[in-house]
């Protein structure tokens, strides 16, 4: 078995603080189509209380993190009915099958950036 993983987590920059309530939905991306792994929101720390993947389900291959960072903002009072960020999908490949992949998600209400973290 495989002893790598998937992680991420979110942070407002805006508030400085962990984005805690935040929703979130993994898929894998194979012969043009996408396929939904999962879904979680985040919890006090801005982290999934586990993995995104890991064991038999983590493989390398192309995947797609939808971060509903609209919904976020609403809930905490930073964005209008309207939001200028929506969902935000970071596509990202995974190529080692043994090795731990981080996928933060750094956050505001008009802007976000993103990085391979350990």
């Amino acid at each position: 078995m495989p002893d790598g993983r998937l992680t991420t987590h979110v942070l407002d920059t805006a508030r400085g603080r962990p984005a805690v309530g935040l929703a979130l939905r993994l898929y894998r991306l194979e012969a043009g189509s996408r396929r939904l792994l999962g879904s979680a929101v985040t919890n006090a720390d801005g982290r999934t209380d586990g993995p995104l993947l890991d064991g038999d389900a983590f493989a390398p291959g192309v995947y797609e993190i939808e971060f509903e960072a609209g919904d976020y903002h609403r809930v905490v009072g930073a964005g209008a009915d309207r939001p200028f960020l929506d969902t935000v999908p970071v596509r990202f490949g995974i190529s080692e099958a043994g090795a731990n992949y981080h996928v933060p998600l750094l956050l505001s209400p008009f802007g976000y950036s993103t990085y391979r973290g350990s």
